[in-house]
């Protein structure tokens, strides 16, 4: 992982982190526990792993991922989307930073007009929207999703760019093959389409 890859995933970890205890969610203490394992699977360069949010749900069990995004739904009016039945652009999944993708839990996955789609399962950190927003210089609608989705698509593009460089001739890959099934089981509903699912409120 590249030093402004690190840097973004450890700003949007911490803000996350500070939503989730500012909303009730998880208790500071039980942060903290997670931040300190969030270091330590950094350390051994897991991309799968590396979420607060997963270690808090799935490790620790002190919150649930569907609860997460079903405070999204009602505080923020977001929608909900699940890549696997969603055909994605070609023309963002060719100019997709996946590395920034895996920092943030975030993939732009479609554009109408001067709109662009984006799910995440970071979506209560504001350096995530941030980031992104910055990215577009245009209106994002946010969907939420949950990390086993994201870490799914983020997973099978790797593998998808590192085929096309070995039928292009390429003497190598350049993405390290993907770690062992993560502990991230997918539990949301089936999705909300873009034309049906609410935008944020402004």
């Amino acid at each position: 992982m590249s030093t402004e890859h690190r840097s973004l995933l450890m700003r949007a970890n911490r803000l996350l982190g500070a939503a989730l205890v500012d909303n009730n969610l998880v208790k500071l203490e039980d942060l903290e526990k997670a931040n300190e394992r969030l270091l330590e699977v950094l350390a051994a360069n897991q991309p799968r792993q590396s979420t607060v949010l997963g270690i808090l749900a799935y490790e620790m069990k002190v919150v649930r991922e569907d609860d997460v995004l079903q405070f999204i739904v009602e505080s923020e009016g977001a929608g909900l989307v699940d890549l696997r039945n969603y055909d994605t652009s070609d023309e963002i999944r060719k100019s997709l930073d996946v590395g920034a993708c895996w920092a943030t839990w975030s993939v732009p996955f479609d554009r109408e007009e001067e709109f662009y789609f984006v799910a995440t399962a970071y979506y209560l950190s504001p350096a995530v929207r941030s980031f992104w927003e910055k990215q577009f210089g245009a209106q994002i609608i946010w969907y939420g999703t949950t990390l086993d989705v994201i870490a799914d698509y983020l997973e099978k593009l790797e593998g998808d760019q590192a085929n096309a460089l070995a039928a292009a001739g390429g003497t190598r890959s350049p993405f390290s093959a993907p770690d062992s099934q993560a502990p991230f089981p997918a539990g949301i509903a089936p999705a909300s389409s873009p034309a049906t699912a609410k935008a944020p409120a402004a």
